[in-house]
């Protein structure tokens, strides 16, 4: 009887926080490159106990590119480069590391593909990595990266864009 309690109060919770998010949900987006077009333009920030770089293009040949930087004492720890692009009327980001020598970590037919789970005007949701627009240049970068223990961390990036 306690269990069936628990499950319907359980249920009750989630139903409420169901009806609290549908009333401050944001509306949706086409996925298309220009609905994230803000994201274009050159953007720094910490990370990692270093300075991080994250720099994309404007959406040209169905889609946007960036380079990213992690420098830790004066010096490059590894490089990303990423891109987002229309596929199958959605997004999809994909990115490959590089380290500081430009040594790829992946093979090199390989990429880590992030499809897209949400749009809307202030997020970008896929799956393993979000993007929050604070405002036109402020963004937070949400990565979920395993640990040592093969758990899951989910680590933020905050950036101010710088032009």
């Amino acid at each position: 009887m306690k269990t069936v309690a628990l499950l319907f109060c359980l249920c009750v919770f989630q139903l409420q926080a169901q009806t609290i998010d549908s009333t401050s949900v944001e509306k949706p987006l086409e996925p298309k490159l220009e609905n994230i077009a803000w994201l274009a333009g050159s953007w720094h920030g910490e990370a990692f106990g270093g300075q991080t770089e994250e720099i994309w293009s404007k959406p040209s040949g169905g889609s946007m590119m960036a380079s990213f930087k992690l420098i830790n004492d004066g010096k490059v720890s590894f490089y990303e480069l990423e891109i987002i692009r229309e596929i199958e009327n959605s997004l999809i980001l994909q990115l490959k590391h590089f380290d500081g020598e430009l040594k790829g970590w992946e093979t090199k037919d390989e990429t880590i593909d992030f499809p897209l789970k949400k749009l809307t005007a202030k997020q970008m949701i896929f799956d393993g990595m979000s993007f929050k627009r604070v405002s036109d240049t402020e963004m937070n970068v949400f990565v979920d990266i395993k640990n040592e223990n093969g758990d899951v961390d989910l680590v933020q990036f905050n950036y101010k864009k710088v032009e």
